[in-house]
């Protein structure tokens, strides 16, 4: 069986149901350079599946392809990096082990980085002799086996060398690199990293985890800021800049030095217009109902070209000598070329964004604003929300502006997840051609009475149904639900708000209650899914988590091991209705057509936060979970369409209908403890 089209390369003895069908239907399309879509639920194991097809793809072509795991959370990787380990258990004693380098965000690896020189003090008090050692010792470690980032972090650490710069030192070397998105989404992230790990796109095999939430990310890591005091501070960096030119060449100093100064005005310039500016938008918010303005990019633009006008006026009106001679471009290359000046600091750029000069994130903006401010994939909006005088947000309506070109340059890629659905729309989201594309759409392996879903018709979280009366019910069917389960309680919601409004006063006896925080960290998951699995013990109070959908709680997190019984959803997470929306749905009808804007828009996206937060409890064949959906909306055909075809609902019409259910089902299907 293992000597089939990509199972030799499979992590473990036999495949799973589906996952044969799965890693063939990868194959075909990377040996065809395209990308594959797969919806794949938990349980069909499609980590393994994907990295057994990308494996067989590169080592039978014989090329020198490196494959970069994509995800969209740090917590993601251990999965990856410990199947890539059973996978080299597997292989035959003369086939050379696969070699791997997990890589995280230069923050989480590096203890102290320097803001404005991009150094850190990793490998401060050594000679350059034993330091270099010391690398190749380092170097060794991560290749010789995949390890963990944390386990790298402190091999390298205890012999004072920089596990960041060490593990993009050694990626050419390695079989797979597993990162973060933005190392291949993020433009400037992946101009500076993938050089520096002398890597090339069209080189790549791109294994996209998760990757539901690829469009959301690109939009997001697009977006762009501009205040007053961004400016300010450009202003003092260039200054700076100015201020330590050393000497050099002299023609070449002095021309370099007359474009800083060009640069450093067209800053103050700007900066003041900009203040007039947004003093206008705030008055004028401030006198209507609104809390936002919709901004159009030529207004910013014109802003822009003012500031340079006012400049090269002002340079015309000067006696023109060798001594305050200004560099002036012209009207068609100024605006780029105050980008470059602006970027031109010597800053290396960190995966996450946190290390960057206001000069670059003024220059960053300019680039979104030459690169798609000519067309309807922008919408900028102004909010007061911010600072004294507030600030414009730039916002990408089309992810796959950024993409598809992305898809068309690399070598092939597989994109999966267990809210790939439907697999076309995010393909179109993406940017990805329909030549190039190809999709596969795999059944959940879990017995459906072991995961029965339940929509409770008599309550719903729509804006024109909410009341006290309708609160009442939810609380009602959480605490009839809650009563009949024997173990721990999953909850999510809309919103924070939602969620107190839910939690905060419902009476639970014998429970614990634990709500999530937006300020919660990494431990503090750590040590909920520890006092959950406590929970489970003989005698101790079960535990009723609160969350909320696309937060940390319902995506990301793997409660194994039966650590859930039961998980409820409340409501529905349509987008706000605020400009942005509008704007991004507009769009897409206009793109997508009518047919397809709600469903793109709005409806499928709410739906996939759902199905997300009800893959929590089930992960292995043993484990059992019921599942609680409080709005009926469920079953309309506008949201229905959105769920998985073997998806059934049973109903219930009051709270005493769902704890019945409830106890009926706990008392007939019990959790299988897998040996």
């Amino acid at each position: 069986m293992r000597n089939q089209a990509g199972l030799s390369w499979l992590a473990h003895p036999t495949p799973r149901e589906g996952q044969t069908e799965m890693i063939l239907a990868c194959l075909e399309t990377l040996s065809q350079g395209g990308a594959h879509l797969a919806s794949a639920p938990t349980g069909i194991g499609k980590t393994a599946a994907a990295l057994a097809a990308a494996f067989e793809y590169v080592k039978s072509s014989n090329s020198s392809k490196t494959i970069v795991f994509l995800t969209p959370k740090q917590s993601q990787h251990e999965i990856v990096v410990d199947t890539v380990r059973m996978i080299n258990k597997q292989l035959e004693s003369n086939s050379r082990p696969i070699k791997l380098v997990d890589l995280i965000g230069r923050e989480s690896m590096c203890e102290q980085v320097e803001p404005l020189t991009g150094r850190c003090n990793c490998e401060q008090n050594t000679t350059s002799t034993s330091l270099q050692e010391r690398k190749d010792e380092v170097r060794q470690y991560i290749l010789g086996n995949p390890r963990h980032v944390g386990e790298t972090l402190e091999f390298s650490k205890f012999r004072g060398v920089c596990a960041w710069s060490t593990c993009r030192s050694v990626v050419k070397e390695c079989d797979i690199l597993v990162c973060d998105y933005n190392h291949i989404f993020m433009d400037d992230v992946r101009d500076a990293s993938l050089a520096s790990m002398r890597l090339e796109l069209e080189e790549l095999v791109l294994i996209v985890d998760e990757a539901h939430n690829l469009p959301s990310r690109i939009r997001m890591g697009m977006q762009r800021r501009l205040f007053p005091e961004m400016v300010r501070n450009a202003e003092y960096e260039v200054q700076e800049h100015i201020d330590n030119m050393g000497d050099g060449d002299y023609f070449s100093f002095e021309e370099i030095k007359k474009k800083r100064n060009w640069c450093l005005e067209v800053c103050k310039s700007f900066r003041k217009i900009l203040d007039k500016e947004f003093d206008r938008m705030s008055t004028e918010l401030a006198a209507s109902d609104d809390e936002e303005i919709l901004i159009e990019s030529s207004e910013v633009l014109e802003w822009i070209n003012k500031a340079f006008d006012k400049v090269e006026n002002l340079s015309k009106q000067t006696t023109l000598t060798k001594e305050n001679e200004q560099f002036i471009p012209s009207k068609k290359n100024r605006l780029g070329e105050w980008a470059i000046l602006l970027a031109s600091n010597e800053v290396e750029i960190d995966e996450e964004g946190n290390n960057e000069q206001s000069s670059h994130l003024l220059a960053h903006l300019i680039n979104v604003l030459l690169r798609f401010g000519d067309g309807p994939a922008i919408c900028l909006v102004y909010s007061d929300d911010f600072g004294k005088k507030g600030r414009i947000i730039t916002h990408l309506l089309d992810a796959g502006l950024v993409a598809g070109g992305i898809f068309d340059r690399v070598s092939s890629s597989i994109l999966m997840s267990g809210t790939l659905n439907p697999p076309s729309m995010y393909a179109d989201l993406l940017g990805i051609s329909k030549e190039k594309r190809s999709e596969s759409i795999h059944e959940s392996p879990f017995e459906k009475f072991r995961r029965p879903i339940v929509v409770a018709t008599d309550v719903t979280s729509k804006m024109t149904g909410r009341s006290i009366e309708n609160t009442v019910k939810i609380k009602k069917h959480i605490q009839s639900i809650v009563e009949n389960t024997p173990g721990n309680v999953a909850i999510f919601s809309p919103s924070y708000k939602l969620m107190s409004e839910i939690m905060e006063d419902i009476y639970l006896p014998r429970k614990k209650k634990e709500i999530e925080s937006r300020e919660w960290t990494k431990q503090d998951i750590s040590a909920l899914l520890v006092n959950l699995k406590e929970a489970k013990k003989p005698n101790n109070r079960s535990i009723v988590l609160a969350g909320v959908f696309g937060g940390r709680l319902s995506e990301g997190v793997d409660y194994a091991g039966g650590l859930l019984d039961t998980v409820i959803c409340i409501g529905i997470q349509n987008p706000r209705p605020n400009l942005l929306q509008k704007a991004y749905a507009n769009y897409i009808r206009d793109k997508f057509g009518q047919g397809n804007f709600w469903r793109y828009a709005n409806s499928q996206p709410a739906i996939n936060t759902i199905l997300q937060a009800m893959g929590r409890p089930i992960r292995s064949m043993g484990d059992r979970a019921l599942i609680v959906l409080l709005d009926r909306r469920n079953i309309e055909r506008t949201y229905a369409i959105c769920y998985p075809p073997d998806i059934r609902m049973n109903q219930v019409s009051d709270s005493e209908g769902s704890g019945r259910f409830a106890k009926r089902f706990f008392s007939k299907v019990h959790r299988n403890v897998e040996i």
